[in-house]
């Protein structure tokens, strides 16, 4: 005889961790070298003047100034003209 109940085994109960993805310095912001500005999976925002791409596409600052998001017209690959985001730090 068990003394215990037999235990089921939980399938489902796992879950990663949260990443925290967004925009972390909003238009008008004040930004050093070095903040990140957006965290992002992929080119959602693209890196425009004073601001690089690291290698999980954050977009960070390399100099001290005030973020301004616009937008450009680029041509896709396909031919097609889209309007991405662009952000910089003037």
């Amino acid at each position: 005889m068990a003394s215990t109940k037999a235990g089921g085994s939980a399938k489902n109960l796992k879950d990663s961790n949260p990443k925290y993805l967004g925009v972390k310095l909003a238009d008008g912001a004040t930004a050093r070298p070095g903040m990140v500005i957006v965290r992002q999976r992929g080119t959602k925002i693209e890196a425009g003047e004073n601001v690089a791409v690291g290698r999980d596409h954050t977009l960070f600052a390399l100099a001290t100034g005030t973020v301004s998001y616009r937008t450009r017209r680029k041509t896709n690959f396909t031919g097609r003209i889209i309007a991405k985001k662009v952000a910089d730090v003037v």
